[in-house]
């Protein structure tokens, strides 16, 4: 006991010379920062608030993670606000998605969805299995797709090799299909077993020659599997419309480049159009030629802008002959998602679902194509009730890429194309993919799935139809500017088909 004292006074003085270093060394610090901020000139901030300047963009940095947690309202936030990022949470955990004591969203907005609930609801014994919907009927492997909702393209370079292995173990145990991006058929989505659509963007990545055309052979390779049941031509996507897809060379490693036909390391930016295609005429010759190799059904994916295109292709179509046509056309909303895309692009090009899906499916019934075409819509349908408005609109699939990336644990990081993603589902950085088991991530891709059929079907049930995709016009209303709900059929009246 009598050596406490001077073992605590040692321990006292320890701790004061520590102290005393650290402020030296922070004084050393600011001073040398002093010196460096008064000296520089391209931050006018730093210049004129010497070191204190700093905080300025460390707390614009450090906000937009507080605001996520702290500041913003359940219903606030974007792209996904907190309600719908923890319904997608609790889906993909099957813990079940009840409610107490009300809603917390503001159905007075305008563009809301409110659907029209039947007097008397479906019971489950009146309710009559679906019938399936085929997709290529002029093609020798035409597609008949067991889900009605599905997973979009995410390209393996842009995302992981074990969100791809959970995404494609997850759409096998969920029976949906699931789309590989523009990225190229990697053995990661093959490994799951789950019916593929093989998507070519305007790189051709994974079916290219050097100059991003078509090289037939490569993509007769990919389409000789059995997995691949379809092909999407990717025209444009939402998020960038009439911009390539853009990987950064930190993403491009030996095995991405090797699929993709591309260099190591290097960023790689793909063309804004296909090289092949720059009128309708051409975008018709591409799909005959593709469906050729592939014998299995094509179509496009594009953002639609105008409808006066949409016209121009159908009068094509039927010049030409119904067995011409796309066998599908996947609409892309201007609110689409992407790993890296150009503001101004991502903000303020193209039509969003609300209002291009119900103008291709009238124009494409008005040139009596809409049995022949099927239409698939993307875009931030992760909920049940965006993808029942989606059905109810004239889509008869729907598909979603984020939404199976909340279900992988994606926590919105807005890090996407820094490759330093802290679930690990968009980088290759391998200890930060440490932390994404594919075997227990694929069990919730699954039941997000799963979760969301079950309460689309709900919502048909309550409107008084069998299933999902018997969900019309008539069983929605929009929120109108005056507080005031209005029939989408008003809106937009349908051609029977």
């Amino acid at each position: 006991m009598h050596l406490l004292p001077p073992l605590l006074a040692a321990v006292l003085n320890i701790f004061a010379a520590v102290v005393s270093l650290l402020i030296v060394l922070t004084l050393i610090a600011v001073v040398v920062l002093y010196v460096v901020d008064r000296r520089q000139h391209k931050d006018a901030i730093r210049h004129n608030f010497p070191v204190v300047g700093r905080f300025r963009a460390l707390f614009a940095y450090l906000g937009e993670f507080f605001r996520q947690y702290f500041f913003a309202m359940d219903r606030e936030e974007m792209p996904f606000n907190r309600a719908e990022r923890t319904w997608v949470g609790h889906a993909s955990r099957a813990e079940g998605n009840t409610m107490a004591f009300g809603s917390t969203k503001n159905l007075a907005v305008p563009g809301t969805a409110l659907f029209v609930n039947a007097p008397f609801a479906k019971l489950e014994a009146e309710i009559d299995e679906p019938e399936p919907l085929l997709i290529g009927p002029y093609v020798e492997n035409p597609y008949v797709p067991p889900s009605y909702f599905n997973i979009s393209g995410m390209s393996y370079g842009a995302i992981s090799r074990p969100a791809v292995l959970a995404l494609s173990r997850g759409a096998k145990m969920a029976n949906c299909w699931m789309n590989t991006g523009e990225g190229g058929l990697s053995p990661y989505h093959l490994e799951g077993g789950a019916d593929i659509v093989f998507q070519i963007g305007t790189a051709k990545y994974g079916c290219r020659n050097d100059d991003s055309t078509l090289n037939e052979d490569k993509l007769k390779k990919i389409t000789d599997h059995a997995q691949v049941k379809m092909v999407e031509i990717k025209l444009a996507q939402g998020a960038k419309p009439g911009k390539g897809g853009l990987l950064p060379g930190g993403k491009v490693t030996p095995e991405v480049a090797e699929i993709r036909g591309i260099k190591v390391g290097q960023p790689s930016h793909s063309p804004n159009r296909h090289p092949e295609i720059s009128n309708t005429g051409e975008l018709l010759d591409f799909i005959s030629r593709v469906r050729h190799i592939a014998k299995k059904p094509v179509g496009f994916k594009t953002v639609i802008g105008s409808s006066a295109w949409v016209e121009e292709l159908c009068r094509e179509i039927n010049h030409r002959g119904i067995e011409h046509a796309p066998d599908f056309i996947t609409i892309d909303s201007a609110d689409g998602g992407t790993g890296a895309a150009p503001m101004p692009l991502m903000d303020n090009v193209g039509l969003t679902i609300s209002e291009a899906l119900p103008i291709v499916d009238q124009i494409l019934r008005k040139h009596d194509l809409r049995d022949r075409i099927r239409i698939i819509v993307s875009g931030k349908r992760i909920t049940p009730s965006a993808v029942a408005m989606a059905l109810c609109a004239g889509a008869d699939f729907t598909v979603t890429a984020r939404g199976f990336m909340f279900a992988l644990g994606c926590i919105q990081a807005m890090r996407c194309n820094k490759n330093t993603c802290p679930t690990g589902i968009t980088t290759h950085n391998k200890a930060l993919q440490a932390g994404l088991d594919p075997t227990e991530k694929s069990h919730r891709v699954a039941a997000y799935c799963h979760s969301v059929r079950m309460e689309v079907d709900m919502i048909a049930h309550a409107c008084g139809v069998d299933e999902a995709r018997q969900l019309s016009r008539e069983h929605v209303r929009i929120v109108q500017g005056n507080g005031h709900s209005i029939s989408l059929d008003e809106l937009y009246p349908q051609t029977p088909s």
